[in-house]
Protein backbone atom coordinates (compact mmCIF):
# COMPACT_ATOMS: atom_id res chain seq x y z
CA UNK A 1 0.00 0.00 0.00
CA UNK A 2 1.12 3.43 -1.12
CA UNK A 3 1.63 5.69 1.73
CA UNK A 4 -0.79 9.11 1.28
CA UNK A 5 0.71 12.86 0.68
CA UNK A 6 0.66 13.79 4.11
CA UNK A 7 2.33 10.59 5.42
CA UNK A 8 5.02 10.59 3.22
CA UNK A 9 5.99 14.27 4.00
CA UNK A 10 5.81 13.00 7.28
CA UNK A 11 7.99 9.94 6.47
CA UNK A 12 10.82 12.42 4.71
CA UNK A 13 10.69 14.83 7.44
CA UNK A 14 11.16 12.42 9.34
CA UNK A 15 14.11 10.77 7.62
CA UNK A 16 15.56 14.60 6.82
CA UNK A 17 15.51 14.90 10.91
CA UNK A 18 16.89 11.61 11.56
CA UNK A 19 20.09 12.78 9.00
CA UNK A 20 20.51 16.05 10.60
CA UNK A 21 20.84 14.42 13.34
CA UNK A 22 23.47 11.69 12.34
CA UNK A 23 25.21 14.36 10.72
CA UNK A 24 25.45 16.43 13.65
CA UNK A 25 26.90 13.44 15.78
CA UNK A 26 29.13 12.28 13.00
CA UNK A 27 30.30 15.88 13.38
CA UNK A 28 30.88 15.99 17.12
CA UNK A 29 32.34 12.79 17.17
CA UNK A 30 35.30 13.87 14.78
CA UNK A 31 35.60 17.00 16.10
CA UNK A 32 34.62 19.25 12.71
CA UNK A 33 32.61 21.74 14.70
CA UNK A 34 31.66 24.92 12.58
CA UNK A 35 33.75 26.96 14.78
CA UNK A 36 37.41 24.75 13.85
CA UNK A 37 36.54 24.90 10.41
CA UNK A 38 38.03 28.01 8.02
CA UNK A 39 35.35 30.42 6.97
CA UNK A 40 34.70 31.60 3.75
CA UNK A 41 33.85 34.93 2.46
CA UNK A 42 32.54 35.71 -0.98
CA UNK A 43 30.53 38.65 -0.57
CA UNK A 44 31.69 42.26 -1.71
CA UNK A 45 31.90 43.92 1.72
CA UNK A 46 31.94 40.53 3.61
CA UNK A 47 34.11 40.28 7.19
CA UNK A 48 34.22 37.86 10.03
CA UNK A 49 36.71 38.54 13.08
CA UNK A 50 39.99 36.79 14.05
CA UNK A 51 41.44 35.68 17.60
CA UNK A 52 38.87 38.32 19.19
CA UNK A 53 41.18 41.18 17.41
CA UNK A 54 41.27 41.57 14.05
CA UNK A 55 38.68 42.02 11.63
CA UNK A 56 39.49 40.15 8.07
CA UNK A 57 37.48 41.76 5.44
CA UNK A 58 37.27 40.77 1.61
CA UNK A 59 37.04 44.32 0.62
CA UNK A 60 35.90 43.45 -3.58
CA UNK A 61 34.81 47.47 -4.43
CA UNK A 62 36.55 47.46 -8.53
CA UNK A 63 34.69 44.69 -9.88
CA UNK A 64 31.42 42.78 -10.15
CA UNK A 65 33.87 39.39 -10.31
CA UNK A 66 33.54 37.01 -7.78
CA UNK A 67 36.06 37.42 -4.99
CA UNK A 68 36.05 34.57 -2.11
CA UNK A 69 38.82 34.40 0.52
CA UNK A 70 39.06 31.21 3.10
CA UNK A 71 39.68 32.82 6.51
CA UNK A 72 41.98 30.47 8.73
CA UNK A 73 42.23 31.40 12.85
CA UNK A 74 45.52 33.59 11.89
CA UNK A 75 44.89 35.29 8.27
CA UNK A 76 43.23 34.40 5.07
CA UNK A 77 44.06 33.13 1.66
CA UNK A 78 42.34 34.22 -1.55
CA UNK A 79 40.73 31.14 -3.25
CA UNK A 80 38.63 32.64 -5.98
CA UNK A 81 39.59 35.71 -8.00
CA UNK A 82 37.92 36.25 -11.44
CA UNK A 83 38.23 38.82 -13.99
CA UNK A 84 40.60 41.43 -14.44
CA UNK A 85 40.96 45.39 -14.44
CA UNK A 86 43.64 47.49 -16.34
CA UNK A 87 47.03 47.71 -14.43
CA UNK A 88 46.80 51.24 -14.66
CA UNK A 89 44.09 52.11 -12.79
CA UNK A 90 42.80 51.02 -9.33
CA UNK A 91 43.08 47.41 -7.88
CA UNK A 92 39.90 45.48 -8.27
CA UNK A 93 39.73 44.68 -4.69
CA UNK A 94 42.06 44.73 -1.26
CA UNK A 95 41.20 41.57 0.90
CA UNK A 96 42.89 42.26 4.06
CA UNK A 97 43.26 42.36 7.77
CA UNK A 98 43.27 45.33 10.66
CA UNK A 99 43.69 46.23 13.79
CA UNK A 100 40.87 49.78 14.17
CA UNK A 101 38.45 50.88 12.78
CA UNK A 102 37.06 50.70 8.45
CA UNK A 103 34.06 52.33 7.29
CA UNK A 104 32.49 52.06 11.03
CA UNK A 105 33.12 48.67 11.53
CA UNK A 106 35.53 48.69 14.32
CA UNK A 107 38.17 45.51 15.32
CA UNK A 108 37.16 43.76 18.94
CA UNK A 109 39.20 45.96 21.65
CA UNK A 110 41.16 48.26 19.74
CA UNK A 111 42.35 51.64 21.10
CA UNK A 112 42.12 52.95 17.72
CA UNK A 113 41.69 55.90 16.47
CA UNK A 114 44.91 57.31 19.04
CA UNK A 115 46.31 60.72 18.72
CA UNK A 116 49.99 60.19 17.34
CA UNK A 117 51.44 62.19 19.88
CA UNK A 118 50.43 59.34 22.63
CA UNK A 119 51.21 56.56 20.79
CA UNK A 120 54.84 55.34 22.32
CA UNK A 121 54.93 52.31 20.10
CA UNK A 122 52.95 50.20 17.64
CA UNK A 123 54.64 47.09 17.19
CA UNK A 124 53.45 44.54 14.55
CA UNK A 125 54.23 41.32 12.46
CA UNK A 126 53.24 39.69 9.02
CA UNK A 127 54.03 37.00 6.67
CA UNK A 128 53.01 36.69 3.24
CA UNK A 129 52.65 34.23 0.10
CA UNK A 130 53.03 34.80 -3.05
CA UNK A 131 51.90 33.68 -6.38
CA UNK A 132 53.03 33.89 -9.66
CA UNK A 133 50.98 34.56 -12.88
CA UNK A 134 48.90 37.66 -11.59
CA UNK A 135 49.24 41.17 -11.39
CA UNK A 136 49.31 42.35 -7.72
CA UNK A 137 51.08 44.04 -4.84
CA UNK A 138 51.27 43.06 -1.45
CA UNK A 139 50.40 46.57 0.59
CA UNK A 140 50.25 47.33 4.64
CA UNK A 141 47.96 49.92 4.70
CA UNK A 142 48.65 52.70 7.84
CA UNK A 143 45.71 55.22 7.95
CA UNK A 144 45.91 58.73 9.43
CA UNK A 145 43.20 62.14 9.22
CA UNK A 146 43.26 65.23 11.11
CA UNK A 147 40.12 63.45 13.09
CA UNK A 148 39.58 60.68 15.82
CA UNK A 149 36.92 59.46 12.57
CA UNK A 150 35.76 55.55 12.07
CA UNK A 151 34.03 56.04 9.16
CA UNK A 152 34.67 57.09 5.38
CA UNK A 153 38.26 58.21 4.09
CA UNK A 154 41.28 59.45 6.08
CA UNK A 155 43.06 62.43 4.71
CA UNK A 156 46.66 60.36 4.59
CA UNK A 157 47.45 56.84 3.68
CA UNK A 158 50.51 55.34 4.49
CA UNK A 159 51.20 52.19 1.98
CA UNK A 160 54.34 49.58 2.11
CA UNK A 161 54.23 47.39 -0.68
CA UNK A 162 56.48 44.43 0.38
CA UNK A 163 56.13 43.20 -3.20
CA UNK A 164 54.54 43.84 -6.75
CA UNK A 165 54.27 41.38 -9.71
CA UNK A 166 53.02 42.56 -12.89
CA UNK A 167 53.60 46.33 -14.16
CA UNK A 168 51.84 47.86 -11.12
CA UNK A 169 53.00 50.78 -9.42
CA UNK A 170 52.07 53.53 -6.34
CA UNK A 171 49.96 56.63 -6.62
CA UNK A 172 51.79 59.43 -7.71
CA UNK A 173 55.37 59.22 -9.05
CA UNK A 174 58.87 58.55 -7.57
CA UNK A 175 60.21 61.39 -4.82
CA UNK A 176 63.41 59.49 -3.81
CA UNK A 177 64.25 56.73 -1.47
CA UNK A 178 64.99 56.09 2.54
CA UNK A 179 66.26 53.75 4.71
CA UNK A 180 63.01 53.54 7.56
CA UNK A 181 62.91 50.91 10.06
CA UNK A 182 66.34 49.90 8.37
CA UNK A 183 65.31 48.91 5.38
CA UNK A 184 65.99 51.28 2.13
CA UNK A 185 62.73 52.17 0.56
CA UNK A 186 62.02 53.80 -2.66
CA UNK A 187 59.17 56.28 -2.17
CA UNK A 188 56.32 57.56 -4.18
CA UNK A 189 53.98 60.32 -3.25
CA UNK A 190 50.86 61.07 -4.76
CA UNK A 191 46.87 61.82 -4.40
CA UNK A 192 43.90 59.38 -5.59
CA UNK A 193 41.67 61.97 -5.73
CA UNK A 194 40.99 61.01 -2.00
CA UNK A 195 43.64 61.48 0.55
CA UNK A 196 47.02 61.67 -0.26
CA UNK A 197 48.98 58.56 -0.30
CA UNK A 198 52.89 58.25 0.70
CA UNK A 199 54.58 54.79 -0.32
CA UNK A 200 57.53 52.75 0.27
CA UNK A 201 58.44 50.34 -2.40
CA UNK A 202 60.77 47.15 -1.53
CA UNK A 203 63.06 46.83 -4.11
CA UNK A 204 62.64 42.90 -3.67
CA UNK A 205 60.16 40.58 -2.42
CA UNK A 206 59.86 40.66 1.63
CA UNK A 207 58.35 37.15 2.74
CA UNK A 208 57.38 38.41 6.40
CA UNK A 209 58.95 40.98 8.86
CA UNK A 210 58.29 42.27 12.29
CA UNK A 211 58.43 45.95 12.77
CA UNK A 212 57.03 49.34 14.38
CA UNK A 213 54.66 50.96 12.77
CA UNK A 214 55.82 54.82 14.34
CA UNK A 215 58.51 54.75 12.26
CA UNK A 216 56.41 54.84 8.81
CA UNK A 217 54.81 58.07 10.92
CA UNK A 218 57.44 59.57 11.81
CA UNK A 219 58.76 59.87 8.34
CA UNK A 220 55.52 60.55 7.11
CA UNK A 221 55.22 63.67 9.37
CA UNK A 222 58.64 64.80 8.73
CA UNK A 223 57.63 64.97 5.18
CA UNK A 224 54.90 66.91 5.54
CA UNK A 225 51.78 64.54 5.26
CA UNK A 226 50.73 64.41 8.83
CA UNK A 227 51.43 66.21 12.20
CA UNK A 228 51.45 64.65 15.60
CA UNK A 229 48.10 66.14 16.55
CA UNK A 230 46.78 63.77 14.21
CA UNK A 231 45.23 60.12 14.82
CA UNK A 232 46.19 56.79 13.59
CA UNK A 233 42.82 55.21 12.67
CA UNK A 234 43.46 51.45 11.26
CA UNK A 235 46.57 49.11 10.55
CA UNK A 236 45.91 46.46 7.34
CA UNK A 237 47.38 44.16 6.13
CA UNK A 238 46.48 42.19 2.59
CA UNK A 239 46.88 42.89 -1.35
CA UNK A 240 45.49 44.87 -4.34
CA UNK A 241 44.90 42.66 -6.81
CA UNK A 242 44.30 43.87 -10.66
CA UNK A 243 44.43 40.54 -12.40
CA UNK A 244 44.06 37.02 -10.12
CA UNK A 245 45.64 36.65 -7.03
CA UNK A 246 44.03 33.15 -6.12
CA UNK A 247 46.48 31.43 -3.52
CA UNK A 248 47.80 35.03 -1.99
CA UNK A 249 47.77 34.52 1.80
CA UNK A 250 48.31 36.15 4.80
CA UNK A 251 49.85 33.43 7.00
CA UNK A 252 49.77 35.44 10.13
CA UNK A 253 49.44 39.27 11.45
CA UNK A 254 49.78 41.20 14.93
CA UNK A 255 49.30 44.55 16.03
CA UNK A 256 49.58 46.32 18.79
CA UNK A 257 49.53 50.01 19.66
CA UNK A 258 50.82 51.46 23.13
CA UNK A 259 50.30 54.72 24.45
CA UNK A 260 52.30 56.46 26.70
CA UNK A 261 55.41 55.96 28.11
CA UNK A 262 56.78 53.25 29.93
CA UNK A 263 55.07 52.01 32.83
CA UNK A 264 57.04 51.81 35.77
CA UNK A 265 57.17 48.16 36.95
CA UNK A 266 55.34 46.92 40.09
CA UNK A 267 55.12 43.73 42.04
CA UNK A 268 53.19 41.59 39.41
CA UNK A 269 53.59 43.90 36.91
CA UNK A 270 55.73 43.49 33.83
CA UNK A 271 57.60 46.52 33.67
CA UNK A 272 57.21 48.52 30.11
CA UNK A 273 58.77 48.61 26.52
CA UNK A 274 62.23 47.54 26.14
CA UNK A 275 64.81 46.58 23.55
CA UNK A 276 64.71 43.02 22.86
CA UNK A 277 65.63 40.48 20.47
CA UNK A 278 63.97 36.25 20.34
CA UNK A 279 65.70 33.51 19.47
CA UNK A 280 63.34 30.97 18.32
CA UNK A 281 64.71 27.50 18.03
CA UNK A 282 62.91 24.39 16.98
CA UNK A 283 62.95 21.01 16.39
CA UNK A 284 59.78 19.07 14.27
CA UNK A 285 59.07 15.76 13.02
CA UNK A 286 55.70 14.77 11.21
CA UNK A 287 52.67 16.34 13.40
CA UNK A 288 54.83 17.63 16.21
CA UNK A 289 57.57 20.09 17.59
CA UNK A 290 59.32 21.63 20.24
CA UNK A 291 60.05 25.56 20.45
CA UNK A 292 63.02 26.85 22.80
CA UNK A 293 62.55 30.29 22.94
CA UNK A 294 65.79 32.84 24.17
CA UNK A 295 64.34 36.32 24.91
CA UNK A 296 67.71 39.01 25.30
CA UNK A 297 67.46 42.16 27.10
CA UNK A 298 68.98 44.43 24.50
CA UNK A 299 68.29 47.51 25.79
CA UNK A 300 69.69 49.78 29.48
CA UNK A 301 67.48 49.39 31.77
CA UNK A 302 66.00 45.76 33.29
CA UNK A 303 63.09 44.13 32.62
CA UNK A 304 61.03 43.22 36.01
CA UNK A 305 58.64 40.73 34.91
CA UNK A 306 57.91 39.95 31.44
CA UNK A 307 55.18 38.84 28.94
CA UNK A 308 56.37 37.69 25.33
CA UNK A 309 53.23 37.81 22.30
CA UNK A 310 53.70 36.06 19.17
CA UNK A 311 51.07 34.66 16.57
CA UNK A 312 51.27 30.60 16.07
CA UNK A 313 51.10 30.13 12.35
CA UNK A 314 47.36 28.53 11.77
CA UNK A 315 47.25 24.40 12.27
CA UNK A 316 49.57 24.48 15.32
CA UNK A 317 48.80 24.36 19.22
CA UNK A 318 50.87 24.38 21.80
CA UNK A 319 50.71 21.00 24.64
CA UNK A 320 52.93 21.69 27.20
CA UNK A 321 55.45 24.73 28.56
CA UNK A 322 58.25 25.29 30.93
CA UNK A 323 60.05 27.93 32.30
CA UNK A 324 56.81 29.99 31.68
CA UNK A 325 53.40 30.57 31.63
CA UNK A 326 51.02 30.09 28.36
CA UNK A 327 47.83 32.11 28.10
CA UNK A 328 46.63 30.30 25.31
CA UNK A 329 47.12 26.91 22.91
CA UNK A 330 46.58 28.40 19.80
CA UNK A 331 46.36 31.82 17.54
CA UNK A 332 47.78 34.81 19.53
CA UNK A 333 49.84 33.45 22.38
CA UNK A 334 51.53 35.33 25.52
CA UNK A 335 54.09 33.63 27.49
CA UNK A 336 55.03 35.15 30.87
CA UNK A 337 57.72 34.85 33.61
CA UNK A 338 57.16 32.79 36.04
CA UNK A 339 58.59 33.20 39.73
CA UNK A 340 62.56 32.67 39.16
CA UNK A 341 63.02 34.00 36.02
CA UNK A 342 60.56 37.07 36.48
CA UNK A 343 63.92 39.75 35.63
CA UNK A 344 65.99 40.15 32.82
CA UNK A 345 69.11 42.47 33.34
CA UNK A 346 70.51 44.75 30.44
CA UNK A 347 72.33 42.30 28.85
CA UNK A 348 70.79 39.31 29.96
CA UNK A 349 68.25 36.51 28.76
CA UNK A 350 65.67 34.06 29.81
CA UNK A 351 64.42 30.68 28.33
CA UNK A 352 61.37 29.21 27.97
CA UNK A 353 59.90 26.20 25.46
CA UNK A 354 57.11 24.48 24.88
CA UNK A 355 56.22 21.45 22.69
CA UNK A 356 53.48 21.46 20.24
CA UNK A 357 50.92 20.24 17.57
CA UNK A 358 51.01 20.95 13.89
CA UNK A 359 48.99 20.44 10.01
CA UNK A 360 50.24 21.40 7.03
CA UNK A 361 53.46 23.01 6.59
CA UNK A 362 54.99 23.88 9.62
CA UNK A 363 56.32 27.81 10.25
CA UNK A 364 57.86 30.01 12.65
CA UNK A 365 55.62 33.18 14.31
CA UNK A 366 56.26 36.05 12.00
CA UNK A 367 56.91 38.39 15.24
CA UNK A 368 57.55 38.91 18.89
CA UNK A 369 56.75 41.81 21.13
CA UNK A 370 58.16 41.84 24.94
CA UNK A 371 55.78 43.89 27.10
CA UNK A 372 54.35 45.16 23.84
CA UNK A 373 57.28 46.54 22.24
CA UNK A 374 58.59 45.07 18.66
CA UNK A 375 61.90 42.30 19.20
CA UNK A 376 64.19 42.04 16.78
CA UNK A 377 64.75 38.27 15.77
CA UNK A 378 68.03 36.20 15.36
Amino acid sequence: MQPSRPQARRMRALCGALLTTLVALAALLTGATASQADTTICEAFGTTTIQGRYVVQNNRWGTSATQCISVTGSGFRVTQADGSVPTNGAPKSYPSVYNGCHYTNCSPGTNLPARLSSISSAPTGISYSYVSGAAYDAAYDIWLDPTPRTDGVNRTEIMIWFNRVGSVQPVGSPVGSATVAGRQWQVWSGNNGSNDVLSFVAPSAIDSWNFDVMDFVRQTVSRGLAQDNWYLTSIQAGFEPWQNGAGLAVNSFSSSVNLGGSTPGGPGTPSGPTACKVTYGTSVWQDGFTADVTVANTGSSPVDGWKLAFTLPSGQRVASAWNATVSSSTGSVTAANVAHNASITPGGQVSFGFQGTYSGSFAKPAAFSLNGTSCATA
